[in-house]
């Protein structure tokens, strides 16, 4: 499992909800809202519940968004897993954020753990884990991680 892309940030916090219907359009909302290419990062503020399962990723799949990094729950995982759609999430739980959890915003910073994450920050993510790339160094980055690539295909080829 693998992405990279711009990240599209969205902020959540917990909340006791009593209007599902209007809380689940404003998730569908953000979930149009993310752009092609792009990566969703949800910065949840929640630990109880799924933030992300079979229909959001349906829906982000459709629109080709790389993929998405949530400091939050996941639930639907082998729908998701037979997909191949890449989230990387801080647990698994079955139960719905619906009516615990509320969309505060989209496009502003978020955290995950220490990482402050801004939109348009470049997120890398594989079987390794997922790093942040800030907007204003991602090309100085990327031309050090290809110099480095470089060299080590070199010595492994001159083994």
């Amino acid at each position: 499992m693998a992405l990279a892309g711009p990240a599209f940030t969205v902020l959540g916090r917990p909340a006791e909800v009593s209007d599902h219907d209007a809380a689940l359009r404003q998730v569908l909302g953000m979930l149009g809202e993310v752009p092609s290419g792009h990566v969703a990062v949800y910065g949840c503020g929640h630990d109880v519940s799924a933030h992300l399962g079979e229909l959001s990723v349906t829906s982000l799949e459709a629109r080709e968004v790389a993929g998405c990094v949530l400091d939050g729950g996941c639930r639907d995982v082998r729908f998701i897993l037979e997909t191949g759609f890449p989230v990387f999430s801080r647990f698994v739980t079955p139960e719905d954020s619906t009516w615990r959890w509320e969309l505060v915003a989209t496009q502003v910073q978020v955290n995950i753990g220490r990482v402050s994450i801004d939109p348009g920050d470049w997120v890398v993510g594989d079987d390794d884990g997922v790093v942040v790339v800030p907007q204003a160094i991602a090309e100085s980055v990327l031309v050090e991680a290809e110099r480095k690539a470089a060299t080590e295909s070199e010595i492994r080829r001159d083994r």
